[in-house]
């Protein structure tokens, strides 16, 4: 059973700059890629500064949403955008236009 504050957590991929992606989880999508955007997010983003959000995916739990992490970061590049545009469309992701 979930609580009424339980939050819902987002696995992202961002692309990078120089081509590189990186996944990771929040509860705020515009937050977090603001954090990337501003040096603050990660180490591998303020070596390889985000371009866009490719695409993000909810979970319903923390731990749910680490395990996918997990699983996506043992990927390829390729496969990893095949993946990601699986995902369900998410409107209004940070760093589009859509």
């Amino acid at each position: 059973m979930t609580s009424p504050r339980a939050k819902t957590w987002f696995l992202y991929l961002l692309e990078c700059r120089n081509g590189r992606l990186y996944s990771g989880i929040t509860t705020d999508l515009a937050a977090r890629f603001a954090k990337h955007c501003n040096g603050k997010g990660a180490m591998f983003t303020r070596l390889n500064p985000p371009l866009r959000m490719l695409a993000a995916t909810t979970f319903e739990d923390r731990s749910a949403a680490s395990k996918a992490e997990y699983e996506l970061k043992q990927l390829s590049a390729v496969r990893k955008r095949q993946v990601a545009s699986a995902w369900a469309a998410q409107r209004d992701l940070p760093g589009t236009s859509r």
